[in-house]
């Protein structure tokens, strides 16, 4: 299946060698904004529609004119998506022109944060040849200067993913500072975990509504090819956005040191390539050189392991019912306790919550569960390879499970642990 997806890449290629950023909308509402953006290739477009809702927050004397600039940058993330179907050479960007050093900054994220797209379908792709940009030739640059400097520093943007990283980000942040949550298309453990930070209402939350064009959906379906995106990265520029909007500088994401680990050792395949310190450090260098230094990105928790997040976390108990990262079971806000990530957030937080606790949190106990010794495997360095979720480091998980051998040693899991890899 994957030499399949190896050829087909080659062949959609030839098939369909240019991809178009054709246009891009934006109409300002009450307390936000809506974007369109458009895209093709061959009989094949996409208009993905967003709205973003600032509530409260919505400063005066907006600008369209900043906000159209902005989502230019939106849509050179958001084309992404609809590109890795055919993954077409040339890609046409006909609503404004890049420098060639803007070029570069464009493919070096594209490759990097489609590294296990390109992995997982045995892609034979390289950073020199995997695409181009072109652009008509009456085509003109955005200026850094199209971008306002937002310098007020008293507030900060937070965006909220439903797991412990973003709780322990808006519990620890100074409490002197205002925190503006930021949501991605709202649920359950999101919209639980702003409440229990005491941010109640829709108003109180800046909101984005993003949807995926269903016509991407049919072609996955149709056997197009299909992959992981890098997330964070449209994420980052969203917050620019949400910035400017709000008149907030300061922009604090939660990716932890561990997020700068690769996926497949002794690559740079990194699942969370767009949380990792090499694009936080680049992201921040692009909007310096050509968005005007416009906001200030970084991680609160740069400097934190996942245990040493796990213990903070466990701080706070008023979230441990509510808060979820799984993905698979984000849908219905529940942990479906068959995934890697799963297992991995059980692991993590042990050593910090009781026994009992943890199996009340998960409803069933994930160390005594033998049906998930695969994913145990690849977490603790057993396997080859990690699994490709967010998930931390190869010593973070082996030091959590030595610090919970003593008490959780007749677990099914711990003691195929100590089997193995303590043989």
């Amino acid at each position: 299946m994957k030499q399949n997806n190896a050829l087909k890449y080659i062949e959609l290629r030839k098939k369909y060698p240019t991809f178009f950023f054709d246009d891009y909308h934006v109409e300002l509402v009450e307390n936000g904004c809506i974007m369109q953006f458009d895209f093709h290739f061959a009989d094949y477009y996409f208009h993905p529609k967003m709205k973003l809702n600032c509530g409260k927050y919505w400063r005066d004397n907006i600008n369209l004119s900043q906000i159209d600039a902005l989502c230019f940058q939106i849509g050179m993330i958001e084309l992404i998506s609809y590109w890795k179907c055919c993954c077409s050479p040339e890609i046409i960007i006909k609503p404004s022109r890049l420098t060639n050093s803007q070029q570069q900054w464009w493919k070096d994220l594209y490759f990097n944060g489609l590294g296990e797209f390109f992995y997982q379908n045995l892609i034979p792709a390289n950073i020199d040849n995997f695409c181009f940009f072109s652009f008509p030739t009456d085509a003109k640059n955005i200026s850094p200067e199209n971008y306002e400097r937002i310098d007020d520093s008293s507030a900060v943007i937070v965006p909220i993913g439903g797991g412990k990283d973003s709780v322990v980000t808006l519990e620890n942040l100074p409490k002197e500072s205002t925190k503006i949550p930021f949501i991605i298309n709202p649920r359950g453990a999101t919209l639980s975990c702003a409440a229990a930070a005491g941010y109640t209402t829709s108003n109180d939350i800046v909101i984005l509504e993003r949807q995926i064009d269903a016509q991407l959906l049919k072609l996955n379906a149709e056997g197009f090819l299909n992959g992981h995106t890098p997330f964070s990265a449209m994420l980052a520029f969203y917050t620019l956005l949400v910035s400017y909007c709000t008149g907030a500088r300061e922009i604090a994401l939660s990716n932890e040191s561990s997020a700068s680990e690769p996926t497949i050792p002794n690559t740079t395949i990194n699942h969370q390539y767009s949380k990792s310190l090499d694009f936080e450090e680049k992201f921040r260098q692009y909007v310096k050189d050509f968005m005007n230094d416009c906001a200030h990105y970084y991680s609160f928790l740069r400097p934190y392991t996942e245990l040493q997040i796990a213990e903070m976390f466990a701080q706070h108990p008023n979230y441990f019912f509510i808060f979820k990262s799984c993905n698979a079971g984000s849908k219905e806000d529940i942990w479906c306790c068959k995934c890697a990530k799963c297992l991995f957030a059980y692991i993590i937080l042990s050593p910090f919550i009781e026994d009992q606790t943890m199996i009340k949190i998960f409803g069933k106990d994930l160390l005594d569960d033998a049906d998930l010794i695969l994913y145990f495997d690849e977490l603790t360095g057993i396997a080859e390879n990690k699994p490709f979720e967010c998930v931390g480091t190869l010593d973070e998980v082996n030091r959590a499970i030595q610090m919970i051998l003593p008490s959780r040693k007749d677990k099914y899991l711990i003691k195929h642990y100590i089997e193995v890899k303590l043989k």
